[in-house]
């Protein structure tokens, strides 16, 4: 059995619940589901990033406490995870006992090694990214046009400095020993240009508010909110509270992130584990961004997408569906109601759903719901038979990969091969004659079909597999029984189990 402990990064309480929380986190969702099927080991961690000064500003313009503000915000992250069926084992808020005892844990194992040292700090710094701003990033921002600018303060301030430019060499041994540590490449390609160009000491703590966890032994100082927030991920595998769990969970297999984010989690954070004595997690895949109809979104355009309105108007599984197989993982990509409403007639209604109706629908017919017994191969299924082996295989690969869009166009190339073996043996027609024996073979290996394609499906479209698990007769829940049935190979379905046809898995939507 292997280890998989599959991260988000954990979300800043400061901004309401949107299209790119819910890729990321559908994402992962889909791969520790995956991996459950496999009969792997999982551990699956999400969350909230609930310090620093921007958090602390906006609860005062609100006239509130900054937890006041996090509770609400938390609260809304956990609905919306529930409406699309994640299925995570932890969630992490930055605000917790456990939490806060953890990140000095982590700081003082590093002050320990000598690697954080007393300073002050003085330049600019990004209050909505809550990153200080180096020369170089300065002279880009001054390029930009004034409205695309972000908001920057002059800041000079006591704080506590991490020795990060000691880990340049270190950094880049890990990077040409783990070539893989960062996909996709060209993300690779970014993080390594960077370390190479030279690394300048990190300010990891701030005296100009309170909102944060406190350095230990310097209750003036508070951690700077990255340092707090990238510590969540040994919170929730056990570092300070639990050393035996923790040498099971450690090193997390896989951070997924956005882009934007990569050089915390792919410079920074190693460099603060590898300080005190801890291996780095050992991936870390950065996706793209989604656009809404060509533009970035925007509060001031008013075209933030709301996962629980699109959710709502389209169905769970057909939204998860459409994020996960729209564009390559890793890759910017464009949300619009009209794309996705294209993905569900073409690929779930006319696709999977006309196919699996028109199954059970002959099942039903001609052998009165009863699935029918495999008989001896056929001629006529062979190549339909190596096209679901090959479909396995490479659904697993693309799943390795960290590439769902790949493993999920694997799965509906194999429903397409579905439709034309029943076009080109047409049952019907072996009804009519009366061949009996090819027909109940013909049968068996399109509900067979149905059977591997409900298991590969269940890790993005967890209800619909559920449904098309039911259909095909089976009393259990898919991906909990451990039975024969759940097995990849071909040739686990058994016969006689009664089939229910019932309404269509996805109806045509109006494309506007």
């Amino acid at each position: 059995m292997k280890k998989h402990y599959i991260t988000t990064p954990i979300y800043y309480v400061n901004d309401l619940p949107h299209i790119g929380h819910a890729y990321t986190t559908v994402a992962a969702d889909a791969l520790a589901r995956w991996r459950r099927l496999c009969g792997d080991d999982v551990f699956f961690l999400t969350g909230t990033d609930e310090h620093g000064r921007k958090i602390e500003q906006a609860a005062a313009r609100a006239g509130r406490t900054p937890l006041e503000l996090a509770d609400e915000v938390v609260e809304r992250f956990h609905s919306l995870w529930g409406l699309l069926r994640i299925e995570n084992d932890d969630f992490i808020r930055t605000t917790e006992e456990r939490h806060k005892r953890c990140a000095q844990k982590l700081f003082s194992a590093a002050f320990e090694n000598g690697d954080i040292y007393p300073g002050e700090y003085e330049g600019w710094y990004d209050v909505r990214e809550e990153s200080f701003i180096t020369a170089t990033r300065l002279d880009e921002i001054n390029k930009l046009p004034p409205e695309k600018r972000p908001v920057l303060e002059k800041i000079k301030e006591e704080c506590f400095f991490f020795r990060l430019s000691a880990y340049r060499d270190r950094l880049l041994e890990h990077y040409e020993k783990n070539p893989g540590f960062v996909m996709p490449k060209e993300r690779m390609n970014e993080v390594r240009s960077f370390v190479e160009s030279g690394l300048k000491d990190l300010s990891i703590s701030r005296t100009t508010f309170s909102w944060g966890i406190a350095v230990p032994g310097h209750p003036r100082h508070v951690m700077y909110v990255w340092f707090d927030a990238l510590s969540n991920y040994l919170t929730a595998a056990g570092y300070e509270s639990d050393p035996e769990r923790f040498a099971k969970t450690w090193p997390a297999s896989l951070h997924l992130v956005g882009k934007d984010i990569l050089r915390f989690h792919a410079v920074y954070w190693p460099a603060f584990l590898m300080s005190a004595g801890l291996a780095p997690p050992e991936r870390v895949f950065a996706h793209g961004w989604w656009t809404v109809e060509g533009e970035k979104m925007s509060k001031s355009l008013g075209n933030v997408v709301s996962p629980p309105e699109i959710a709502d108007e389209f169905g769970v599984d057909a939204f998860r569906y459409f994020l996960m197989r729209e564009i390559p993982f890793g890759s910017d990509g464009d949300f619009s109601r009209k794309a996705l409403a294209a993905r569900i007639n073409s690929d779930l209604a006319n696709g999977l759903g006309n196919f699996a109706s028109r199954a059970l629908g002959m099942v039903e017919r001609y052998f009165d719901g009863a699935i029918p017994e495999p008989g001896e191969a056929l001629a006529e299924d062979a190549p339909l038979r190596r096209q679901a082996g090959e479909m396995t295989r490479d659904f697993s690969a693309a799943m390795d990969g960290v590439a769902p869009g790949k493993a999920l166009a694997s799965l509906w190339k194999l429903i397409g091969e579905a439709d034309r073996f029943v076009e080109e043996t047409k049952p019907w027609e072996m009804h009519k004659k009366g061949e009996k024996e090819k027909l109940s073979r013909v049968l068996w290996t399109l509900c067979e079909i149905l059977r591997i394609v409900a298991l590969h499906s269940h890790p993005f479209m967890p209800a619909a597999a559920g449904r098309l698990w039911e259909k095909l007769g089976f009393e259990n829940t898919i991906g909990r029984s451990g039975g024969k049935e759940t097995s990849f190979e071909w040739g686990a379905l058994g016969s006689g189990a009664r089939v229910k046809k019932g309404d269509n898995l996805f109806s045509r939507v109006n494309e506007v």
